[in-house]
């Protein structure tokens, strides 16, 4: 609707969240929504998901996930990625827009897992969060060339129990 009048919402804050599968991406997307939506803001959560190459179906498991903000946010829309390069969906753009349109204060967008090449969650965003799990330390060097110098936001998951001393290694060349 926003998209079809040419306007973009400029009261509406849009966050990408990305990084490799297992950093975390789904559990903070349901941490910081709850927060924000505790805070009297109002968010719309939009996670891709990877698609099967064989079918192009989708678990869309990320909604599942996020019990909690699926009953504050005003909308939690996982979404199949069906081939569609760049870490977001085709659609993506679209479905920012229509929960700006729909009123959403915050729009949270979390990619597919992530390496050197997915960047198109930086055409999205306001701001691009890209969280790395400890052992993800030894792979910085190859993220540097992609993710990396698209990031506003670097964060390190997972610091507790016996990853401490990798998660304070990862977060060093950062």
């Amino acid at each position: 609707v926003a998209r079809a009048r040419g306007e973009r919402s400029e009261t509406s804050y849009r966050v990408g969240i990305c990084g490799p599968p297992g950093a975390g991406k789904s559990t903070f997307v349901e941490a910081l929504g709850c927060m924000l939506c505790d805070d009297g803001y109002t968010v719309a959560a939009l996670a891709v998901d990877p698609s099967s190459k064989t079918t192009g179906g989708s678990l869309l498991g990320d909604a599942a996930r996020m019990p909690a903000l699926g009953e504050k946010a005003l909308l939690v829309r996982p979404s199949p990625a069906r081939g569609h390069l760049g870490g977001v969906a085709a659609h993506t753009h679209a479905a920012v827009a229509l929960a700006e349109a729909a009123g959403a204060d915050v729009v949270l967008v979390e990619s597919v897992g992530v390496g050197q090449s997915e960047l198109c969650i930086d055409d999205v965003a306001d701001c691009v969060l890209l969280l790395l799990p400890p052992a993800g330390g030894d792979d910085l060097q190859g993220l540097k060339a992609g993710i990396l110098e698209i990031a506003d936001v670097v964060a390190v998951t997972k610091r507790d129990g016996d990853t401490v001393r990798a998660a304070d290694r990862a977060r060093a060349p950062v």
